[in-house]
C-alpha cells in the first residue's frame, strides 16, 4: 500500500501536487524526519518508513477530467449528489475529522474494524496551501484510505479553492468546516463562528462547488433555534454542497459528557434536505448507531471521542464502560492494549508526528494507566519515544496483570451495519 504524501514543492501543475513516495526520499537526508529539535514529538516517526516504502515509485496522478457542466437545475444537483453517494457505496460508519487525531494510520484502524469511510483531520487551508512542511506532514493518505472527506477550515474562498485543487485526485469529497467551536476558531475566524457570516459562508461552498472536480461537503453545528438551523441548512444545500453532516449541538455546547446532541434536530434536518445527510453526536457504541440512524433517518453516523478509546466500535466491541448489565456482551478476546499494537504497526507502515502517536497511546490506555499510574509516568516522562520502547511498555502492562477486555454481542454489529 504505497504511500501518498505531499510532495515537497509546488510545481506549476496541479497533476504534480501531491504523489506516492517514500518521505526520506522526498527531502534532503537532514530533513528526512523533519525534526523539530525543541520538541521530539513533532518528528516524523519514520524509522521504519524506509523498508515499509522503499518500493514506492513517484507518481503524478492522471489530469483532472474537465469540470463537468454546471446543472441546469436542482434537480440535476441533487440527482449527482446520489449518484456519488452509492457509487461510493453509500457509507454508513464513518471516523469523524478530529485535529491530529483522525490521521491515517488511525483511520486505517478504524477501516479495519468496521468503519466504511472516515475524514482527516481538520486541515487549515492557508497554511496548507504555503507552507510545505505542513503538507507533507499533515495529511497522508493511500488507495486503501477511501471513500476519504477531506476536510478544510477556512475564510478566504480563494485561499480555500488553492488548498482544495492540492487534495482533490485523493479524496471523495472536500468538506468544510464550520462546527469547529474551539477558542483557536473563534481567534482565527472560522468553524462555527462563520455562522455569523452567512454570506460568507454561503460564498465558501459556491467557489468549491463551481470550481472543483469532487463534491463538496460540510459539517456544522446546529443553532440554538431550529427554525436558524433549517435556513442554514437549506443554504448551503442550494449553495452547492452535496452532502451535509450535522453535529447535534451547538457550538457553546462543547463538552459532549454534559451535552447530548440533539437528534430531533439532526432528523428535522434530514427531513427538509434532499442532498445525504450525516449525524454526528452520542455514538459510544454500536447501538447508539442503530438508534441514531433509526431516530434521525440520517443516511449515516460519525464517531469521534468514543473511536478514540475503542477503534474497535464500529465491529461492535464496547469498553467496560458501556457493556450492558445482564452479561448479553462477553469478553470478546480482543482488548485496548491489542488495538495499540496493531495501531503502532500502522504508524510504522505509515510515519505520522510522534505527538499524535503519544495522543492515541494515552487515549487508548487510559483505563489501564489509571490501574499501573506508575507506567503512565514513565510514559510521560519519555523525552523521545521509539517504536521498540512503546511495545515494551503494552507487554509489560499486559504483564502486570488487570486486563480490561472489549466486549461484544454480534446482533448489534449486523443490523446497523446493514441499516435495519
Amino acid at each position: 500500500m504505497p504511500l501518498r504524501r505531499l510532495a515537497p514543492r509546488l510545481p506549476s501543475t496541479r497533476h504534480r501536487l501531491l504523489r506516492s513516495l517514500n518521505p526520506s526520499r522526498a527531502m534532503s537526508p537532514a530533513a528526512a524526519h523533519l525534526a523539530t529539535a525543541a520538541d521530539p514529538d513533532e518528528d516524523l516517526c519514520a524509522s521504519a518508513a524506509g523498508s515499509a516504502a522503499a518500493e514506492a515509485e513517484d507518481v503524478a496522478p492522471a489530469p483532472a477530467p474537465p469540470l463537468p457542466p454546471p446543472p441546469v437545475s436542482a434537480e440535476e444537483r441533487i440527482e449527482r449528489a446520489w449518484a456519488h453517494w452509492r457509487r461510493l457505496g453509500a457509507p454508513r460508519l464513518m471516523v469523524a475529522p478530529m485535529v491530529d487525531n483522525s490521521e491515517l494510520p488511525f483511520r486505517m484502524l478504524c477501516r479495519r474494524y468496521g468503519a466504511d469511510a472516515a475524514y482527516t483531520p481538520m486541515l487549515h487551508s492557508r497554511i496548507f496551501s504555503e507552507n510545505e512542511k505542513y503538507r507533507s506532514m499533515e495529511f497522508t493518505t493511500c488507495k486503501e484510505d477511501r471513500p476519504l472527506f477531506v476536510q478544510f477550515c477556512a475564510n478566504d474562498p480563494d485561499i480555500l479553492l488553492q488548498a482544495a485543487k492540492m487534495v482533490e485526485p485523493y479524496c471523495d469529497y472536500v468538506d468544510i468546516n464550520f462546527g469547529c467551536p474551539q477558542r483557536i476558531a473563534r481567534r482565527g475566524n472560522y468553524g462555527a463562528f462563520l455562522m455569523d457570516n452567512l454570506p460568507l459562508v454561503k460564498s465558501l461552498v459556491q467557489n468549491l462547488s463551481a470550481n472543483l472536480h469532487v463534491p463538496v461537503s460540510v459539517k456544522i453545528r446546529i443553532f440554538p433555534r431550529l427554525e436558524d438551523t433549517l435556513v442554514y441548512a437549506k443554504m448551503l444545500e442550494e449553495a452547492g454542497a452535496s452532502l451535509v453532516a450535522v453535529h447535534g449541538r451547538t457550538r457553546d455546547e462543547k463538552d459532549g459528557k454534559k451535552f447530548r446532541a440533539d437528534w430531533d434536530a439532526i432528523k428535522a434536518v434530514k427531513d427538509a434536505l434532499r442532498v445525504p445527510v450525516l449525524a454526528n453526536g452520542n455514538i459510544r457504541h454500536m447501538e447508539d448507531a442503530k438508534n441514531c440512524l433509526e431516530h434521525t433517518g440520517a443516511d449515516g453516523v460519525l464517531s469521534a471521542e468514543t473511536l478514540l478509546e475503542n477503534p474497535a466500535l464500529f465491529a461492535g466491541f464496547r469498553t467496560k464502560e458501556w457493556k450492558e448489565d445482564g452479561g448479553e456482551h462477553g469478553d470478546s478476546g480482543l482488548d485496548q492494549a491489542d488495538l495499540v499494537i496493531e495501531y503502532l504497526k500502522l504508524c510504522e507502515q505509515y510515519p505520522v508526528p510522534w505527538r499524535m502517536i503519544r495522543s492515541h497511546v494515552h487515549k487508548m490506555l487510559g483505563d489501564w494507566f489509571r490501574m499501573h499510574p506508575e507506567v503512565r509516568e514513565e510514559f510521560n516522562k519519555q523525552n523521545k519515544l521509539t517504536f521498540e520502547w512503546l511495545h515494551d511498555m503494552v507487554m509489560r502492562l499486559k504483564g502486570l496483570g488487570g486486563r480490561i477486555p472489549l466486549y461484544r454481542k454480534e446482533s448489534v454489529v449486523q443490523t446497523a451495519a446493514n441499516g435495519q
